[in-house]
């Protein structure tokens, strides 16, 4: 950010308010400012952070600044252990701008801890920094080393920054100046450490007045204030603590028509945002980092002394860094647990509470659900995000009131992200027939009634053996299994499931690396003329061999291909490996051969798949009339008008288009029509039936008399024995494939047989 540059000189303090006020930095004249060398005169501040970037930048932003009419000496450590050796060597350090992690998560938290108890320097001012908004050091830390900051660094902006260190300047100014009052500076940081071990802003608050009574040697008395928005009317000042004759307004307004002068003196010292002492009353200004001002007004009688004043200021200094601090752990471990949206425990406190109940004697009777709203993403596109949230508001509000309260167990309602909440709690409360009941009267949300149905995945954690993350994982296996099966339906996991799992994920991890390590392979199954038994193609077919030489079944790693994405390059190579042998094939003379290559769904929907096709075709040189893609006849019934586009681009290449497995899906023969294949394929199912009974031969046939009523080749695939060759040449079937002419064979065993077959056709 920019800033005024002001005229050279020393800035005052009321200067420096005015500044500070309009959010601005002072410096003097960069041409008149002198290097800064080690000086007794200067302010020495330490920046202790692992990123040399923090360092310049901090430098940067301080450069030629002024406090309290001295300039600014910077040392610099880039560990934990490095700094504590420089603070061993060097004396009269006023600030250490310290990160939190460094070399260890802890390092600068056990940094802390030295300095204040090995050293013994209490004076130097400590201002902690962390890169990790979503990272709250623990209230013991920050309460047991007299921490006197702590900041995020995305908000330590310039101003803030020179904020920040003014203020530690001016108490660590103020405290070597009454070093002769030591027994009062004792009492100060004594009060710190004990307000810091009180939780909450209303305990802390209290013992302000405690430890302010102990430093004016009067018993308790007076009143903390907050002043906050009245919703629709003035701002209230709320009284926070109360003590002595005025117990009775803790919790309540402070009316200034019951209580006029107590009421005037809390109203001044916010509005003038300094102390005050007249009338009886002495006031303390405690300043927020968020215009969150607290005041306390104490009955004071007798004249403030000048050392005693001062001592009040580092007392109230003191006191807003721990008002401050608990605000901002408060905020932070509320950020950190909660939901923002709904309110409701977020993935983070759900596991913790899954991981408390795992070790409880509640384990045996305690279920864990997640409940997945249907369809919300179109519900979100459609009336708009707004409405989504007020929709996500809702069901959390509902599942908590209304399952909490048709229960006397205890039950956790927690939102863990997007649209899906979590229900945690005794299995007869977790039930899902309860918890979608619960769903079937609609939400009233933005002025209209939306319908919503859950579908749920349960685990009962006496069967889960594991971490409370685990125990999650396991509800979204169970989630993802119920959605496959039916909306609005439930799961429960099973060890099976589990077992299931793992072994998809170990098979994908090894089917990634045996690609890459080349231990898939293509194997070629002639395809032949029935009535001449001549080979006219064949079929590619992707094989899997792993390294111990084992061989994996299509149908285990192909469905885990398509499901991990990784069939999109597989599909790529194997097209390219076939093309590669269809030329092979061609230049041994075989001209008049057809190369037939499967295509995987997941494959055929790439938005790629036909540039990749031109590309493949125009890199090997095969010509496309002797290509045959087969596509299977459920990816031939989807998205009809989508689908005749597609392949009428992917005839224009050249390539022909069969439709394997017909006859096992539900094809409309109207949308047959449209379609641009050249071949019907029929499934090896019906080609085994055709020997089993007198009817089985039926489906087979109408195959065959469908493709020839509408122009198309068709092959059988599956052929096995000769009867079943002769039933498939009798109904008129020209094509076929299987193992009564060939099994599939590798690239240099197709050449050979295909020489074999030409020698016997010749003779």
């Amino acid at each position: 950010m920019s800033a005024p540059m002001p005229p050279s000189g020393t800035m005052t303090e009321a200067g420096e308010n005015r500044a500070l006020d309009r959010d601005e930095l002072v410096f003097v004249d960069e041409a008149d400012a002198p290097v800064p060398v080690k000086s007794a005169a200067a302010w020495r501040i330490l920046v202790v952070d692992d990123d040399a970037d923090v360092h310049s930048t901090t430098t940067f932003a301080l450069k030629n600044v002024e406090m309290q009419g001295r300039p600014l000496e910077f040392l610099h450590a880039y560990s934990a252990r490095e700094a504590r050796g420089l603070l061993e060597r060097e004396p009269d350090i006023a600030v250490i701008l310290l990160d939190v992690v460094m070399e260890r998560p802890d390092a600068g938290l056990q940094l802390v801890r030295q300095i204040r108890e090995e050293l013994g320097m209490i004076e130097v001012r400590i201002i902690l920094r962390t890169g990790q908004p979503g990272y709250a050091p623990e209230i013991e830390a920050i309460r047991g080393y007299d921490i006197n900051d702590y900041r995020t660094k995305s908000e330590l902006t310039r101003t803030k920054l020179y904020t920040a260190v003014a203020a530690a300047v001016r108490s660590y100014q103020q405290l070597r100046a009454l070093d002769a009052s030591r027994a009062g500076l004792e009492q100060i940081v004594e009060a710190g450490a004990s307000l810091m071990a009180l939780h909450g802003v209303r305990d802390v608050a209290q013992g302000v007045l405690r430890q302010a009574a102990i430093l004016l040697g009067q018993a308790p008395a007076g009143v903390l204030c907050v002043r906050e928005s009245g919703q629709g009317r003035p701002d209230v000042l709320h009284v926070v603590a109360a003590a002595g004759e005025h117990a009775q307004l803790e919790g309540r307004e402070l009316s200034p028509q019951r209580h006029p002068a107590l009421a005037d003196a809390v109203g001044r010292t916010l509005g003038t945002r300094g102390g005050l002492h007249a009338e009886g009353w002495l006031s303390l200004h405690f300043p927020g980092k968020a215009g969150r001002d607290f005041a306390a007004c104490i009955p004071f009688e007798r004249k403030v002394g000048d050392i005693e004043r001062r001592l009040l200021d580092v007392f109230a200094s003191v006191v807003a860094v721990g008002l401050d601090n608990v605000e901002l752990v408060t905020h932070l471990n509320l950020a950190a647990f909660r939901d923002q949206l709904t309110g409701l425990p977020n993935r983070t406190r759900l596991v913790e509470l899954v991981d408390a109940l795992l070790a409880s004697p509640q384990r045996g009777s305690a279920t864990l659900a997640l409940v997945d709203l249907d369809h919300f993403a179109e519900t979100n596109d459609a009336l708009g995000h707004h409405f989504g949230d007020l929709l996500l508001v809702a069901v959390g509000k509902r599942l908590e009131s209304r399952l909490k309260s048709g229960s006397d167990a205890q039950l956790e309602v927690a939102r863990i992200g997007g649209d899906i909440f979590c229900v945690l709690g005794d299995a007869g409360a977790v039930q899902p027939a309860a918890i979608q009941d619960l769903f079937r009267v609609p939400f009233h949300i933005d002025g209209q009634d939306v319908q919503v149905s859950a579908t749920l995945g349960l685990v009962r954690l006496v069967e889960h053996e594991g971490s409370g993350t685990d125990a999650l994982k396991d509800a979204d296996i169970a989630l993802k299994r119920a959605k496959s099966q039916q909306r609005a339906g439930h799961f429960y996991f099973s060890r099976s499931m589990g077992v299931e799992i793992r072994e998809r994920v170990r098979m994908m991890h090894a089917l990634r690396s045996g690609f890459q390590r080349g231990e898939l392979f293509l194997a070629y199954q002639p395809q032949v003329d029935l009535a001449t038994n001549r080979p006219f193609g064949a079929e590619a077919l992707l094989r899997w061999r792993t390294e111990d030489g084992r061989l994996v079944g299509p149908d285990r790693f192909i469905p885990i291909a398509e499901y991990s994405g990784l069939i999109v390059d597989i599909g790529e190579w194997v097209l390219r490996q076939a093309l590669a042998e269809l030329v092979r094939l061609r230049a041994a003379g075989h001209r008049a051969f057809t190369m037939s290559v499967n295509v995987s769904q997941v494959q055929f929907r790439h938005p790629q798949f036909l540039d990749m096709l031109r590309r493949a075709l125009d890199d090997s040189r095969a010509p496309p009339e002797f290509v045959e893609l087969e596509i299977t006849e459920s990816m031939a019934m989807e998205e009809p008008a989508l689908l005749v586009e597609k392949l009428a681009q992917i005839k224009r290449t050249g390539v022909s288009i069969a439709i394997d497995d017909f006859g096992t899906g539900f094809s409309s023969l109207s949308h047959l029509q449209r379609l641009q294949v050249d071949r019907l394929k029929i499934d090896r199912t019906f080609v085994t039936e055709i020997t089993g009974s007198a009817r089985g031969s039926s489906i087979a046939e109408m195959v065959i008399q469908l493709g020839s009523n509408l122009g198309l080749s068709v092959i059988a695939e599956g052929v096995e024995d000769e009867r079943q060759a002769h039933i498939l040449r009798s109904l008129g079937c020209p094509l076929a494939q299987g193992f009564l002419f060939a099994r599939p064979l590798t690239p240099e065993a197709l050449l050979a047989w295909l020489g074999d077959q030409a020698l016997t056709q010749a003779a």
